[in-house]
């Protein structure tokens, strides 16, 4: 390696731009795998994408009932954060690949 500051500072610049893409290429995999979360014994359940944004959500008819609501919320509630939990983890699997386990603060992946 050499000792020319600009040298150093030229393939520091180039490992950036390159991780840049690498997060970037994480990113989409990252839009395209789908987790799932449920909670009342499947009654509720949550779809996500890696970049942590609700899919879908799909609610059993039989457990929709005006006495239930109060019910119904708390397990959407938990289903939604369930499945939002696993596309944190996701995301935090991808990011590690491509950092080698350092901990980087990058907006919108952590």
């Amino acid at each position: 390696m050499s000792d020319d500051p600009s040298v150093q500072f030229g393939n520091l610049l180039q490992t950036a731009q390159r991780m840049q893409q690498e997060v970037a290429r994480v990113q989409e995999r990252l839009a395209a795998q789908v987790v799932e979360g449920t909670a009342g014994g499947g009654m509720v359940t949550a779809r996500a994408n890696g970049r942590q944004q609700l899919l879908s959500l799909t609610i059993e008819p039989s457990i929709i009932d005006k006495e239930e609501r109060e019910m119904l919320q708390d397990l959407v509630v938990a289903a939604v954060n369930q499945a939002l939990a696993k596309a944190h983890e996701l995301s935090q699997q991808e990011m590690a690949s491509i950092t080698g386990g350092l901990a980087l603060n990058i907006p919108g992946l952590s």
